[in-house]
């Protein structure tokens, strides 16, 4: 018996999880991307300059190449968390500590900030 059909099916299941799985990524970079420019919810435009912000701010350093400054995601997501453990001074808002954003936000607006 051929392995070839057996390999077609693998390859076939592979490819439709792979396209899932992008499909869903694409889900969840649109939603940390509303949140992110939400001026009632994250509101990331109010201090930082990134893309699709229209009214950019020097507050926070700007929203770029996030996957290269923090090249671990639980990084990126403390500092949404509670800056404040990282860095005492700072004017961010702890988001997660103040549940200003849900847990599963938090991961949206991760996404979108990799997306950067």
């Amino acid at each position: 018996m051929s392995r070839l059909p057996v390999f077609l099916a693998l390859i076939g299941v592979m490819v439709c999880g792979v396209a899932y799985a992008q499909q869903a990524g694409s889900a969840q970079v649109a939603a940390g991307r509303d949140l992110a420019l939400d001026r009632a919810k994250g509101n990331c435009i109010a201090c930082h300059v990134m893309a699709g912000g229209d009214v950019p701010s020097s507050v926070g350093p700007e929203l770029s190449d996030m996957r290269k400054r923090f090249p671990n995601r639980a990084d990126l997501v403390a500092v949404l968390v509670n800056e404040e453990t990282r860095n005492p001074q700072t004017a961010m808002p702890p988001f997660g500590v103040n549940r200003i954003l849900t847990p599963a936000e938090i991961e949206n607006v991760v996404d979108f900030l990799y997306s950067l």
